[in-house]
Formats: structure tokens, C-alpha cells, sequence
């Protein structure tokens, strides 16, 4: 069992609040209105709370910079098409995604209430940070949630290929529990999220073999720093290529969005808009069987998952979800970890900004 945290020796412990603050101002200082300027920098904020450590303020800077740059509209007009009682596209209008996916979600619980299951699409956005953060959105309503986006840059071929036509396109999975946590899957369809490489190249890092191997020859590639050199490993071999695929037609072909060769790499490009394709279903459970006694059942299976004979050197049954939520509450109470080098990349954003950098 991995441990609660694997941050570095290196990292402090910044409070919730500070990063909540310091992510709202950066927002505000570059053209977002207060109020969506201070919801992005909540939903960053619980990204890090969870431990989504690629997924939160790791990623203000590149934000920022696109905005700045253009290739997002600090000032979207996000569009809502209800196209029938249990469907509806949400045009982005190229804003931050994390504003557009949490619109989409919204109405995707408000559409269940009324048909007991949604699916809403939406197109014309960006990169929205961690997949659970939107799978979890129904499960607060007593919904199923299921969230999946095409990638926002292709690292990974087809299986079998070498040209890099796939994205690490994540698939996110909310179930309400009773008294154990709500049961949350958040995972990529390759080895591990580019967001992780990044990271790891920031810090320093080598690549653990079987996460990239090289293009010119489907050698291991151990370097974070030459990552443009290789393809991510899918996982499951061929089978997370193919889930891969169709979660990326489902996000981003039926919404008329990205796919394939038409995405574009956000972490080389910051002009060009790119239409970041998502999808959202909500699923009622009362609809199926009484909330309570579903809870309850949950609860039951997931002690029995946990309980269950472990194979040797397992010193304990990991449930979905189940660290996420313990991680929330440690880091709430002690703060999140900020590894020495990114501290240093968001000092130098406060400073291009004019700002006060994070207090700890």
C-alpha cells in the first residue's frame, strides 16, 4: 500500500488558504472576473486537498501564461443547448475548463433530477485539472457520476503505432457511499498522466521503466526532461489503447471537438485555442433502488473488499476513493506540500505578476 503522502523531503506545507488566495488573485491580476476567478482557484484548491499534486496550483503558471498569451478567454460567455429532456452541449466558449465542466456538471445533476440520467457534452473548453473532480460533483446529489475528456496533448500512439495520435484521455467514476467514503476511480488510460512527467522533470526525477519508452526504438526512456522523445505505455497493453480511442470519440468526436490529429498540444502551443472536448452522465440511484439502502450496500461491499485475504507483502486493500478522502482531511489540517522547486516557479509567477507570492 502506497503511503498517504509521497511528497519530497524538500516540500513545505502551505495552507489551503493561502494556495486558494494566491490562485485567485493570479487569476484576477490576468482578466477573470472575480467570481469565476475564485471558483477555478477552488476547484485548483481541492485538486491539491486530494493529492491530484499535477492537477492543482502545478498548473497556475501554464494557465496563466495562456491566458496571457490568448489561447484562453479570460471572459467566456459559456452557452448551455439543451437538445433534449436527458442531453445537453455545453459550449465553453474557449474559457477555463474548469468553469465550463463544472456548468456542464451542474446541469447534468439538474437534468437527472428531473429524468433520473443525463449526459452532457461540452466543447470549445480547455484542460479542467483532475477527472475527479467532476465525477464527484453528482455523488454530493446522491448521483452516480462518470466524467471522461480528450487529453490535452497527444503522448501515446495507437497500439501497435508510433505516431502519437492518442491523449492520456482519463475516465473518472463517482458512487455515493453510507459511512465509508464515496467510492471515487480517477484514472488515466496510460501508465501514468503526463501531468506526473512534468512534475517529475520539475523535481528532478527519473522515470520509472514502463511508463515511456522512446519512439525510435520502444526502448525504455527513463528521462522526465527528453519525454518528447517518447510515447506514453497505455495501460492494459492493447486494451487501455482501445479505451483510449473510445473515450476520446465519445469526448471529443460527438461533441465536435478535438480528436487525433486535430488536438493540440497545449504545453507547446499557448496561442492556439483547442477546443478540449468533455463528457458528464449523472445517474440517479433513487431511481433504482432507495438511496439509503444502496449506501448501505456500498458500504457492505467495500468492507468486504477491504477485509479480504491480501496476497503476500500487501499490508493492506486499497478501496477507490478511500485515500483521497483520508488525504483531504490531512491535508486540510496540515497544509498541502509544495516541493522546493515549484515554490520557486510560483514566486517567479508572483513576481511577473506583481503579487504577493504564497505565505506559508
Amino acid at each position: 500500500m502506497k503511503p498517504l503522502e509521497t511528497s519530497s523531503p524538500t516540500s513545505d506545507r502551505v495552507p489551503a488558504a493561502a494556495i486558494h488566495a494566491f490562485i485567485e488573485t493570479s487569476f484576477r491580476k490576468v482578466g477573470l472576473p472575480d467570481a469565476d476567478a475564485a471558483k477555478v482557484a477552488r476547484l485548483m484548491t481541492e485538486a491539491d486537498l486530494s493529492g491530484a499534486d499535477a492537477h492543482g496550483v502545478f498548473r497556475l503558471p501554464q494557465y496563466v501564461q495562456r491566458i496571457q498569451t490568448g489561447g484562453i478567454n479570460p471572459k467566456p460567455a459559456i452557452r448551455v443547448d439543451r437538445r433534449a429532456p436527458a442531453t445537453a452541449l455545453v459550449d465553453g466558449d474557449n474559457g477555463m475548463g474548469h468553469l465550463v465542466m463544472a456548468r456542464a456538471a451542474e446541469t447534468a445533476i439538474e437534468l437527472a433530477r428531473e429524468t433520473g440520467v443525463a449526459w452532457v457534452g461540452a466543447h470549445h473548453s480547455n484542460h479542467a485539472g483532475p477527472a475527479a473532480l467532476y465525477a464527484s460533483m453528482p455523488v454530493e446529489h446522491g448521483m452516480i457520476g462518470l466524467y471522461s475528456a480528450v487529453a490535452s496533448a497527444n503522448h501515446m500512439a495507437i497500439w501497435g503505432g508510433v505516431e502519437a495520435l492518442l491523449g492520456t484521455n482519463p475516465l473518472a467514476v463517482g458512487i455515493p457511499a453510507g459511512e465509508e467514503p464515496p467510492v471515487i476511480l480517477d484514472i488515466a488510460t496510460t501508465m501514468v498522466s503526463y501531468g506526473t512527467i512534468k512534475n517529475y522533470a520539475l523535481q528532478g526525477k527519473s522515470i520509472p521503466e514502463g511508463w515511456i519508452i522512446k519512439r525510435a526504438d520502444g526502448e525504455p526512456l527513463t528521462d522526465p526532461k527528453r519525454s518528447s522523445e517518447g510515447l506514453l505505455l497505455p495501460i492494459g497493453g492493447y486494451k487501455g489503447s482501445g479505451l483510449a480511442l473510445i473515450l476520446g470519440l465519445l469526448a471529443g468526436t460527438l461533441n465536435g471537438a478535438a480528436f487525433g490529429r486535430d488536438v493540440v498540444d497545449f504545453n507547446a502551443d499557448t496561442v492556439t485555442e483547442t477546443n478540449t472536448g468533455h463528457f458528464i452522465v449523472a445517474v440517479d440511484v433513487s431511481r433504482f433502488a432507495p438511496l439509503d439502502t444502496f449506501k448501505a450496500e456500498v458500504d457492505r461491499h467495500m468492507r468486504d473488499m477491504r477485509d479480504s485475504e491480501r496476497l503476500p507483502g500487501f499490508d493492506a486493500i486499497r478501496i477507490p476513493g478511500e485515500q483521497r478522502e483520508a488525504r483531504i482531511r490531512s491535508r486540510s489540517r496540515d497544509g498541502v506540500p509544495l516541493s522546493a522547486e515549484l515554490r520557486k516557479k510560483l514566486d517567479d509567477l508572483a513576481a511577473q505578476l506583481g503579487i504577493d507570492p504564497i505565505r506559508t
